[in-house]
């Protein structure tokens, strides 16, 4: 059994969002996707590979842009910008928490990077403390060696 996948560049991924951003105005402005967005994109645009597509749409639709936009509409837009559906209030539920867990994600990081420096800062003067009282001592050790 060959478990080995392929994985996919980053370029060929940054490229086709681009491509979407380009075509498609409801990347650009972040708009709620239609549910099945997926193969309105392979209709339009069947070179697509699916696997690079995937990954686009989770990035796109996991952007803090995307879910912030999401919380705030009522409507899903198709590619040309068309109200397609209602948007769930489920769906706007899920990017409220994710948000959130974003944003505590983000304030546990900032805390412990200022904990971390605070501690090299700490250590750093302490070091230099050390320094000054050894260089003391070595003065203190030359006057009383004559």
């Amino acid at each position: 059994m060959n478990t080995k996948s392929k994985s996919i560049p980053v370029s060929d991924a940054q490229a086709l969002l681009s491509t979407l951003k380009e075509t498609f105005p409801v990347f650009l402005n972040n708009e709620p996707l239609a549910i099945g967005i997926d193969k309105q994109i392979l209709a339009r645009l069947p070179e697509t590979p699916r696997k690079i597509l995937r990954m686009v749409l989770a990035y796109h639709t996991k952007s803090t842009r995307y879910l912030q936009k999401t919380i705030k509409a009522t409507t899903r837009f198709d590619l040309d910008g068309n109200p397609a559906e209602p948007l769930d209030e489920t769906h706007k539920t899920h990017a409220e928490e994710m948000l959130r867990e974003r944003a505590k994600n983000n304030a546990e990081r900032a805390k412990a990077e200022a904990k971390l420096k605070r501690e090299q800062q700490a250590a750093a003067e302490e070091a230099e403390k050390l320094q000054k009282r050894a260089e003391k001592i070595n003065q203190l050790a030359q006057k009383f060696a004559k």
